[in-house]
């Protein structure tokens, strides 16, 4: 049988690909990738965009896509063989697009066409994707001398490795915690919901009792709900010190990290890590980012302390008098009973409306109201059983994308939610190609003949991954490397940001929200309750994203060990000054911190973009608002101006162009009850 590897086309094999496909696909597709490019290099016809721009994006499409699922089946289809064959290729990998970056002969014929008439009569985005590339063979070392481009690719390797060590160590970390509870005394306060998925979780190991892991359908119901604060305080720890010690420890590994981030920005010749992240995104500065972080802390820091008062001031009278400082593992669970108290608010009431097929209906549903597209199952195959795949139509009849969606939690499968592009076509001698890609949750499965209930949470969280696909799938940009969700970083999260404001409106709720028995839709009081407390410790969870933001820009701005001590102690200061309570000084969040960690750069540097696009999409959904949630015109005009334009050009003009204006920060600030 071919390697299914080699030849990744819209229809991919998922059950015949195998870990012993992987090194020797990924080799004879680097060899390929190389040979194209040195064609490219040594050819003597004149340069035109063809055989130099477009000839680059040809020949390194094949191995992107096979690196590309690669990559996904060791997210979701882990195995010892598959890790150890990711492990040997990611490093390659890594190392052909530092190569390719410093290629001197293929940038000197990239500036060689720049200089030709073609090039100045280009289209906009064809010319677009010149001065990008241009400008990103600068910003990875092309103009360095050949002693600091072997020093770069040395870095560049290095942080592959690193950051996949880093991920692989909380993967395994997360999985070697299992909490056994053969007393349901000790379940007291727990919902029913979350007992039952214990209960079958202990099940399907072939235990009795209750078993509670690290993965998030498990563990925060136990930190919002179980009476039992020793419980309580054991799942916290266990979380929040995972990755510290023995083979899986992370310290070192965040440590060389950061130094090898200073390293690479200082041979490029930026101040540091995060003006070089920021410099092609919406902030275009670290220090611009650092100050849209400081002045939205600013603006929450008073409310932040309110809140906590009155939480300490609630639990002081729900408990009779003076008791115990209030610690980590107590927040969520006493902010919970003084929202059912103040709200008469419990998030569990919402669970039965919400069975997850119907969800995905309405998810769909409002997708095809908004964009005018038709959503449908199809026949696929997959890497699991329980993974489904659907088309996308457009209002012609004509079949754009397709998608995956695997949304329970197994063991050899990343915790998290996450969507993420297989092929990305663009266009095709002029004709645009259907893209594919995927999202990924981790709810809890059905139990027993009941449906997967899901948390208003959970649902948010697959709005906002389908906003991300929308993003993706909609996108009809004529080159494939501006395509999609190939933008800039702190604007990435506005498509899918803005979709979970349809969680929260009655009429969007009234698409898909019904009780699994009786079909009855959220019943008024219930409904007035939740908006009422959705603002509940907005200023508590703005200032927790904040401090993972500044924690972030400080490490990869300021932060130097010789002055500042150990990295753990001085992030856990950072995030101690954003936190409700004092951290225990093991307190570790750094070492499972993947959106930092687990990528050569990921959103290192970056975090700060998702409230810079809550900004965006609270700003945005105003017009949707304005003129009609599920109004087609508004959709059209999102689709044209947004989600169809992928980087083709700047995201500030993106913006303008559907909102009339730049973005203005009272929407977010209204949105939160803070303004």
């Amino acid at each position: 049988m071919p390697n299914p590897l080699i030849h990744v086309g819209f229809e991919i094999p998922f059950d015949q690909i195998e870990a012993a496909h992987v090194e020797p696909a990924i080799d004879e597709l680097l060899t390929k990738a190389r040979s194209a490019v040195d064609e490219i290099v040594t050819n003597d016809a004149p340069r035109s965009y063809a055989n130099t721009l477009l000839a680059v994006e040809q020949a390194t499409e094949m191995l992107e896509r096979a690196s590309t699922v690669v990559g996904h089946l060791e997210s979701v289809a882990s195995s010892e063989e598959l890790r150890t064959a990711y492990n040997a290729t990611h490093p390659k990998v890594s190392a052909f697009w530092s190569e390719l970056a410093m290629n001197d002969g293929l940038y000197q014929a990239i500036v060689a066409f720049a200089q030709t008439e073609e090039a100045a009569a280009l289209p906009a985005t064809e010319k677009r994707f010149l001065k990008k590339t241009l400008d990103d063979f600068r910003r990875h070392g092309a103009e360095l001398g050949p002693e600091d481009k072997a020093k770069l690719r040395e870095i560049e390797i290095e942080l592959t490795k690193l950051t996949t060590k880093f991920s692989q160590n909380v993967l395994d970390e997360t999985n070697a915690f299992e909490l056994l509870i053969s007393d349901e005394s000790k379940l007291a306060g727990l919902p029913e919901s979350a007992k039952q998925a214990a209960a079958q979780n202990a099940r399907s190991k072939g235990l009795g009792g209750w078993r509670f892991t690290l993965h998030a359908p498990s563990m925060i119901p136990v930190l919002t709900y179980l009476d039992d604060a020793s419980i309580r305080e054991q799942v916290w720890r266990a979380y929040n010190t995972r990755a510290v010690s023995g083979e899986r420890d992370n310290r070192e590994v965040i440590a060389r990290v950061l130094e090898l981030r200073r390293a690479k920005a200082e041979l490029l010749g930026y101040a540091d890590f995060s003006d070089l992240v920021t410099e092609d995104r919406m902030a275009k500065a670290g220090a611009k980012a650092k100050a849209f972080i400081d002045d939205l802390r600013q603006r929450t820091e008073e409310a932040f302390r309110r809140e906590n008062r009155a939480l300490e001031a609630f639990r002081k009278e729900l408990e009779g008098g003076a008791t115990r400082a209030l610690e980590p593992w107590d927040i969520a669970y006493y902010s919970e009973k003084q929202r059912q108290a103040k709200y008469d608010f419990n998030e569990e009431e919402l669970r039965p409306y919400f069975p997850l097929d119907r969800v995905l209906d309405g998810l769909f549903a409002t997708a095809q109201a908004l964009y005018e597209i038709e959503i449908v199952e199809r026949e696929a195959k997959v890497w699991d059983p329980d993974v489904k795949s659907f088309a996308i139509h457009d209002r012609d009849g004509t079949m754009i994308a397709a998608f995956y969606v695997d949304l329970f939690p197994r063991e050899n499968k990343r915790g998290g939610a996450w969507m993420n592009s297989l092929i990305s076509a663009a266009y095709r001698e002029g004709q645009p190609v259907a893209q594919l890609g995927l999202f990924c949750a981790n709810v809890n499965p059905p139990v027993g003949e009941k449906p997967a209930l899901l948390t208003h949470r959970e649902v948010e969280t697959l709005f906002h991954e389908f906003g991300h696909l929308l993003h993706h799938c909609l996108s009809r940009v004529s080159v494939r490397s501006l395509a999609g969700t190939n933008v800039a970083w702190d604007f990435v999260e506005l498509p899918s940001q803005i979709m979970e404001n349809w969680c929260w409106e009655r009429s969007g709720l009234d698409l898909f929200a019904a009780h699994y028995e009786t079909g009855e839709r959220i019943p008024d009081a219930l409904y007035e309750k939740m908006i009422r407390a959705r603002t509940y410790r907005a200023a508590n969870a703005q200032m927790r994203q904040l401090g993972f933001s500044a924690v972030d820009l400080a490490l990869h701005r300021d932060y130097e060990p010789a002055r500042d001590g150990e990295v753990m102690a001085y992030a856990r200061a950072i995030i101690e000054a954003h936190s409700a309570t004092t951290l225990p000084d093991d307190y570790a969040m750094l070492a499972g911190f993947g959106h930092v960690f687990a990528h050569p750069t990921g959103y290192a540097s970056g975090y700060y973009s998702y409230k810079w696009a809550e900004v965006l999409d609270a700003d945005a959904f105003t017009r949707f608002k304005r003129e009609g949630i599920t109004n087609p015109e508004v959709g059209r005009a999102f689709r044209e101006a947004i989600l169809s334009k992928g980087n083709s050009e700047e995201a500030e003009k993106l913006y303008e162009d559907f909102m009339g204006r730049g973005p203005e920060l009272d929407p977010l600030l209204e949105r939160t009850g803070l303004a």
